[in-house]
C-alpha cells in the first residue's frame, strides 16, 4: 500500500475506532466494517440509517448495527436479489413451455382430425355424414383458434413479465456499480474500468489519462456544517464532473471526498484542459445550505493528472495521479497539477 492510500485509510480507520468506542460497540470485524464504511461515506443508505438512529437515540445498539449490515453491506444481499429475479424468470419460462406444449399437443390432434376427416369425406356421399364431419371440424377449428388466442395472450403477458424482470436485473447491476449519493460510478466500477482502459491503451497505443480530484478542506467543512451539507457538497462536485466529461470518459467516486476520472483516448494536455474545466465549474457554484438558505460561499477542488506509460498497472497510474494531487494541495489548493510539471513526482510530504 502506498503512502497516500495509507493516509486515507488510516483516517477512516481512526474514525471507525472512535465510533466503536463512542457507541460501546464490540470491535468485531463486521462492526468495524460498518463504521469504516460510515467514515468513508460510500454507502449513502448506510449513513442515513445510522444518522437517523443517532439523531433519535444518541447511540446505536449492536442489534441495530446487525440490521444495518444485513440491509446495506452483507455480501449476499445483491446475490439474493439476483437469485430471486432468476427464479421468477425460470418460473415464467416454465409456464411458457407448458403452454406451448399444450398447444402443440392440440395442434397435433387437430392435424390428425383433418387427416381422418379427409379420408371419411372421400369414402362417403351421405349428406348427413358429411354434415356431421364438417360440424366436427368446425368445432375443433374453433377450439384450436381459442387456444391459439389464449397462447398469444399468454406469450404477450410473459414477454412483458420477462422484460420487467430483465429491467430488475439491470437495476441490480446498476446499483452494484453506482455510488448511491453522487450517482457516479463506484469504486468497484472504477477498478474494473481502469483495468479495461489500461488493456485497451496497451493494445491500441492510444493515450490514456487519469484525474484524481479531492475537495479542499472537506473534513473541516463537514465538521462545521454537518454531514447533510457535506453530502450536498459531494453532489455538487459530482454534477460538475459529469457536465465536463465526454461519453467515453468514466467519472467515479473513488474515496470519501475524492473522485477519479478515467479518460480513454485522451492525451495529458487534453486531460489537463478537462481538469481545469471541472475545477472552474466547481469554483463557480455558490453553496446554499438547504435547511436555512444560508450562503456558505464557494468550495474548491485540487486535481492531479497522470498519463499511461508502457508497463503501467492500475496502482502505478493511480499513485502518480495521487502524487500530482497532493502536489496541488501543497501548492496552495484549487489548482491542477500534471505529472510532467517540474518536481511533481518527488516524495510527498504530509498535507493537512
Amino acid at each position: 500500500m502506498d503512502n497516500i492510500d495509507f493516509k486515507r485509510t488510516y483516517i477512516y480507520g481512526e474514525s471507525a475506532l472512535g465510533n466503536l468506542k463512542k457507541n460501546q460497540t464490540p470491535a468485531y470485524p463486521r462492526n468495524y466494517e460498518i463504521w469504516y464504511t460510515y467514515a468513508a461515506g460510500f454507502n449513502r443508505g448506510l449513513n442515513k440509517a445510522i444518522n437517523d438512529i443517532l439523531r433519535a437515540k444518541g447511540k446505536i445498539s449492536t442489534q441495530e448495527l446487525d440490521t444495518i449490515y444485513n440491509e446495506h453491506l452483507s455480501p449476499s444481499r445483491l446475490s439474493d436479489r439476483v437469485d430471486e429475479v432468476g427464479s421468477e424468470i425460470s418460473r415464467e419460462l416454465r409456464s411458457i413451455v407448458r403452454e406451448v406444449e399444450d398447444y402443440v399437443s392440440t395442434a397435433s390432434s387437430y392435424g390428425d382430425s383433418l387427416v381422418g376427416a379427409s379420408q371419411d369425406l372421400s369414402n362417403t356421399e351421405d349428406r348427413q355424414v358429411i354434415r356431421e364431419i364438417v360440424a366436427q371440424l368446425i368445432s375443433e377449428t374453433k377450439e384450436v383458434e381459442s387456444q391459439n388466442r389464449a397462447l398469444s395472450e399468454q406469450l404477450a403477458a410473459s414477454q412483458e413479465q420477462v422484460l420487467e424482470l430483465r429491467e430488475s436485473l439491470d437495476t441490480i447491476r446498476y446499483e452494484s456499480l453506482t455510488d448511491d449519493l453522487t450517482t457516479l460510478a463506484n469504486r468497484k466500477h472504477f477498478d474494473r474500468s481502469l483495468e479495461n482502459a489500461l488493456e485497451e491503451a496497451a493494445e491500441s497505443g492510444e493515450p490514456l489519462c487519469l484525474l484524481m480530484t479531492d475537495i479542499d478542506h472537506f473534513k473541516k467543512f463537514n465538521d462545521t456544517f454537518g454531514h447533510q451539507t457535506g453530502d450536498q457538497v459531494l453532489r455538487l462536485v459530482a454534477v460538475s464532473v459529469k457536465q465536463n466529461v465526454k461519453g467515453q470518459d468514466v467519472p467515479c467516486r473513488y474515496g470519501g471526498e475524492e473522485f477519479g476520472v478515467i479518460l480513454p483516448r485522451t492525451n495529458l494536455r487534453q486531460a489537463v484542459a478537462v481538469a481545469e474545466s471541472i475545477r472552474k465549474a466547481v469554483m463557480a457554484k455558490e453553496l446554499i445550505k438547504r435547511s436555512t438558505g444560508e450562503n456558505l460561499g464557494r468550495i474548491t477542488i485540487s486535481i492531479g493528472a497522470s498519463t499511461f506509460k508502457p508497463g503501467d498497472t492500475p496502482q502505478s497510474l493511480i499513485e502518480r495521479a495521487d502524487q500530482c494531487l497532493y502536489a496541488a494541495k501543497r501548492g496552495g489548493r484549487n489548482i491542477v497539477k500534471a505529472e510532467t510539471d517540474p518536481g511533481i513526482l518527488q516524495e510527498n510530504s504530509d498535507v493537512a
